[in-house]
């Protein structure tokens, strides 16, 4: 059949002329859903990571269909649930002006999606983060769909599994409402044991997936600081609040409202914050902040006579990267380097970017040999780690080096800005030496600069006239 089909369409002898136009339009439809199906950039990702995506998607897909036909359709419990949306729904047409950030991103809808899970049969927990994530992408920011797929599919596996866990230890222990106070506090720790596997379930699938797509990402730092575990423990603690209260008065959830608006306004402030200090582009610190923790530090260790090294990091040529192959790529590689910075030092290290193409590290308790050893692991971490120039099978890779200057902290270098002057000294001579080099300040009365080992330098685009 398919021989005869491909024959058939290349001799063109298949009924009227309109038939034939018909089944070409047809077909040029077809092979453009298939092209933009190509197109997604979820196959972009590793290929393990994109079976991983994948196969939740579709376990959340069967646990959809499997709760539904094994559920009992209750009035109540569509009232309660559209309540609950309607809730949802108030709070996501609240945080528009705020906006969502890009990327692993905290959201406190929970309030609303853990009450569904609480309350009522698991395929509510299963469809409610569907709605949300729908709205969010219709009315706050449209991001690939991929992403928001995965995202209701981890929502909804993990509120699942909290209402599993909920309704079988209530059914088991039989605490139906709480009534006595016995019932009252046994009722409340099975609700918060619920929430508990929600967030550690949630948790774990989508930090697998920022972790996969982004080996340098900082999940554990991200999901696990004080900020983001003390606006979880609030969201648990209003979320069981308003399941307690939705048993006996729906409309309890419309006076709970205000109050999570300001919660998710204090979360989104805790992001601006966090924002405020990163880099956009590397993720990394900006070059006000990185310079006023630096400073602190540095005194300190002058303070407490405790070893402390600064290093300076410039890329090799940069200027003839962008001019070559793009601004794109360019920012490509500040990204690479960056995740190069975060995989390679430890996570009491400083780390910023200074300028266009300098970076800039705090290097607490390390003596000056060990900094030089810390530098030349980046250098030839980075020399040898390819930076793809366009998404295309078979395009040639861009190949980047980077030259450091290192500075130690010692009785002539007594705060951060004499530390600078020294490292980019060091930097300079490692610019003039023949760069992707590491050199370090070894004389504390000259300032005098030697420098580490000299690799081959790396294949990469020849360096722009009077370049540095």
């Amino acid at each position: 059949m398919l021989a005869l089909s491909a024959i058939v369409l290349s001799t063109g002898v298949v009924g009227r002329p309109e038939e034939v136009s018909v089944t070409a339009g047809v077909r040029q439809r077809g092979y453009a859903r298939v092209l933009a199906v190509r197109a997604w950039q979820l196959w972009a990702l590793p290929r393990w990571l994109v079976w991983y995506v994948l196969t939740v998607a579709a376990a959340y897909a069967v646990a959809i269909g499997v709760a539904a036909s094994s559920t009992t359709w209750q009035p109540r419990d569509l009232a309660v649930f559209g309540l609950l949306v309607a809730c949802s729904a108030a709070s996501v047409e609240l945080t528009r002006r705020a906006g969502e950030n890009a990327g692993l991103s905290k959201d406190v809808f929970g309030v609303w999606e853990l009450p569904v899970a609480i309350l009522l049969p698991p395929v509510f927990a299963l469809v409610v983060p569907i709605i949300r994530t729908t709205l969010q992408q219709w009315r706050i920011r449209r991001t690939l769909p991929h992403r928001r797929v995965f995202t209701a599919a981890a929502g909804g596996l993990s509120l699942a599994a909290a209402s599993v866990t909920f309704h079988g230890l209530v059914g088991t222990l039989h605490v139906t409402a709480p009534g006595s106070f016995g019932r009252a506090v046994a009722w409340s720790l099975l609700a918060v044991l619920a929430v508990l596997v929600h967030s550690g379930i949630n948790k774990l699938l989508i930090g697998t997936v920022v972790k996969g797509s982004d080996p340098g990402a900082q999940v554990v730092r991200s999901l696990f600081r004080r900020e983001p575990l003390y606006n979880d423990l609030t969201e648990m603690c209003i979320a069981v609040v308003i399941a307690y209260g939705v048993m006996t008065n729906l409309f309890v959830a419309v006076f709970a409202l205000p109050f999570v608006t300001l919660l998710q306004r204090s979360l989104r402030h805790d992001q601006l914050v966090h924002a405020s200090r990163v880099d956009g582009k590397t993720g990394l610190l900006n070059a006000a902040t990185w310079e006023r923790e630096a400073a602190t530090q540095v005194a300190r260790a002058a303070r407490t006579r405790t070893p402390l090294a600064v290093a300076l990091v410039d890329i090799d040529h940069f200027k003839a990267v962008n001019d070559t192959y793009g601004h794109l790529v360019g920012d490509r590689a500040l990204k690479e380097i960056g995740d190069a910075f975060k995989l390679l030092l430890r996570d009491y290290d400083l780390v910023g970017r200074f300028g266009g193409e300098e970076f800039v590290l705090l290097l607490p308790q390390t003596r000056e040999h060990d900094a030089v050893r810390i530098a030349e692991r980046i250098r030839t971490y980075i020399a040898g780690v390819p930076i793809r120039a366009t998404d295309e099978l078979g395009a040639d890779p861009v190949r980047l080096t980077v030259s450091i200057g290192v500075a130690a902290l010692d009785s002539y270098r007594r705060d951060l800005t004499e530390l600078l002057a020294a490292a980019d000294g060091a930097l300079y001579r490692a610019k003039q030496a023949g760069r992707n080099q590491v050199h370090m300040v070894t004389s504390e009365a000259t300032g005098a600069a030697e420098s580490g080992a000299v690799p081959r330098p790396a294949d990469g685009p020849p360096p722009p006239d009077g370049a540095r």
